[in-house]
């Protein structure tokens, strides 16, 4: 039977054992960064992996990315605090902030700012490309599909700028429009003629291009929309509390020193189709929350 003095050691070691895990997961803490999942998640995973990286790099604190299923899913995940840093759209932004006071817009795109979505249609559709809005009006009665029912850019903004035009959501075939889950399946759906027409974020149609997965005899842009802002990162309000002071700060500015003449952070940008990220805020989303509003999207 061990001695007392033994029992006393073995106590002391198991303390001493707990104690430095206990300071280990106060001290170690993790960025967790997340994104709405508007594209494929092989790339999606790719892009923030590569990301996830460099931030930890720079920042000197463990990042991980962490996929959600859906936009809200997004939203929930920050309103939760299961996500410190988010990569949203106009409107899960401005939903996100708005159930998360404090929560702050960080950094956006060079390209966010005056962004644009494209309307595209299959070539057998008999849609022809149009002069002007009002042209909006050739979709009355044709199979179309918008992206995710929260995504800006493939669904409020074309939603608005089609309302604007006078089609109304019951003019489609069917009596209502299709919804495909991301910018990349709208692409898919329209061009092998499952829709006739939809619209999508134009970012995403010119890295489609680039990359061969456009057929120009099966699909092509017939409108863009004017500008509007569009995405962002949002940050939590408590960052500085877990990180330590001016963590919000840093991580700002890391996101929009991200430069081109870095191996890692030129794939970063070419990634996210930007060729740098700048500062933003809140106020730039005042006519996404008002649209939002409008169409239901926002209560």
């Amino acid at each position: 039977m061990p001695s007392r003095a033994d029992r006393v050691l073995v106590l002391t070691a198991l303390i001493c054992f707990f104690g430095l895990l206990s300071c280990s997961n106060q001290t170690e803490k993790t960025l967790r960064i997340g994104a709405i999942p508007d594209q494929n998640p092989e790339r999606l995973n790719r892009l923030y992996g590569l990301l996830s990286s460099e931030l930890s790099k720079e920042l000197n604190v463990p990042v991980r990315y962490k996929a959600v299923t859906n936009y809200p899913a997004a939203v929930s995940a920050f309103r939760t605090d299961s996500l410190d840093l988010v990569w949203f759209g106009g409107l899960t932004g401005v939903q996100a902030r708005l159930q998360k006071p404090g929560a702050e817009v960080i950094a956006q795109r060079d390209i966010d700012a005056k962004f644009t979505s494209v309307f595209i249609a299959n070539t057998k559709s008999g849609i022809k490309p149009l002069k002007n809005q009002s042209g909006l009006q050739q979709l009355n009665g044709k199979r179309f599909t918008f992206g995710s029912e929260s995504s800006t850019s493939g669904r409020l903004m074309p939603q608005h700028f089609l309302q604007q035009a006078g089609v109304q959501m019951t003019d489609f075939s069917g009596g209502k429009p299709g919804f495909s889950g991301s910018h990349d399946a709208t692409i898919a759906l329209v061009q092998s003629g499952s829709f006739d027409a939809g619209a999508l974020n134009e970012s995403v149609w010119k890295a489609a291009q680039r990359n061969g997965r456009i057929d120009p005899a099966k699909v092509k842009v017939i409108w863009r929309t004017p500008p509007y802002a569009d995405y962002h990162w949002l940050a939590q309000p408590n960052l500085d509390e877990k990180f330590g002071d001016g963590f919000t700060d840093n991580l700002k500015s890391t996101l929009t020193g991200l430069k081109k003449d870095s191996k890692s952070q030129e794939k970063i940008l070419e990634l996210f189709g930007a060729n740098s990220f700048v500062d933003a805020d809140k106020t730039q989303y005042i006519t996404i929350e008002k649209i939002g509003r409008q169409l239901g999207k926002i209560q």
